[in-house]
């Protein structure tokens, strides 16, 4: 299993497929299948039966995973970047390799 850089909660744009260019939220890392969710990205129809929680059943709508090497890491500036380490002050951070800032 690879390190990924992409985490829990950070912004990303989408860099090709169907929903290019959409930027979200990250709500979840699956880091065996490098897949991310994106919150209100790559939208699936989901069909579900009535149960007890949805008594109505219907059909939902559903974030899909995406694949990491799609997703592009928003920096505070708002551009697409690529993701470095370095250690400053004794810890190792996530820089942004553009702007050379400390994400």
């Amino acid at each position: 299993m690879t390190k990924l850089k992409i985490k829990t909660g950070d912004t990303v744009r989408i860099m090709t497929g169907d929903h290019k260019g959409t930027e979200g939220k990250v709500m979840r890392v699956d880091a065996e299948k490098n897949k991310a969710i994106v919150e209100g990205a790559n939208l699936v129809s989901k069909h579900e039966k009535p149960s007890a929680k949805n008594p109505q059943g219907g059909i939902t709508k559903k974030e899909a995973p995406i694949h990491i090497s799609n997703l592009a890491l928003i920096d505070a500036k708002g551009d697409a970047t690529r993701i470095g380490y370095e250690v400053r002050d004794g810890k190792k951070v996530r820089v942004s390799k553009k702007s050379g800032e400390i994400i």
